[in-house]
């Protein structure tokens, strides 16, 4: 007997840097995952500085990180998804991402490219290349730069918006 394989986005982890990823990534991911009635995980890591001081507060971090998953929360709402959220703090985040996959046993890890300066550099250099390194999922990216922002600009293909290059 032969068995159909899981569509990529029936339990996909979908890592959000910030608020503007949140906003695009969800805003191209969640569509798909609702066509396939999946269901998203979320996953924000906070980068530990791994003994030296950190360069933001805890409390600011996770501030961000619960501004993260509201809109996440608002987008599976408005897909139709179900929704998990996963706050973890880890010295390696590519290393805390592919953990988070491995316990929800992700069938894949989702993403949009990051553009300007900023810590979710780290995603688009040595993070990603990590992901697709080192993952036993498929590493799916997808496209981010016709996405509408709550602001009303949207993303042009560096990564930047409309009124902020």
């Amino acid at each position: 007997m032969t068995t159909r394989p899981e569509p990529l986005f029936s339990r996909p982890l979908v890592p959000l840097a910030n608020e503007e990823d949140a906003e695009v990534t969800c805003g191209v991911a969640f569509p798909r995952i609702a066509a396939t009635d999946g269901r998203a995980y979320v996953v924000h890591v906070i980068e530990k500085a791994g003994g030296a001081p950190d360069k933001a507060g805890v409390e600011q971090r996770e501030e961000l990180a619960e501004d993260v998953f509201d809109i996440a929360r608002r987008a599976a709402d408005a897909a139709d998804i179900e929704l998990e959220t996963d706050l973890r703090f880890d010295t390696d985040v590519g290393d805390a991402i592919l953990d988070a996959a491995s316990e929800v046993d992700a069938s894949a890890i989702v993403f949009t490219p990051r553009g300007g300066r900023s810590w979710w550099d780290i995603f688009s250099g040595d993070v990603r290349d990590r992901l697709i390194r080192k993952s036993d999922r498929p590493v799916v990216v997808l496209p981010g730069d016709d996405v509408e922002l709550e602001s009303g600009s949207e993303t042009e293909p560096d990564g930047e918006t409309d009124g902020e290059k």
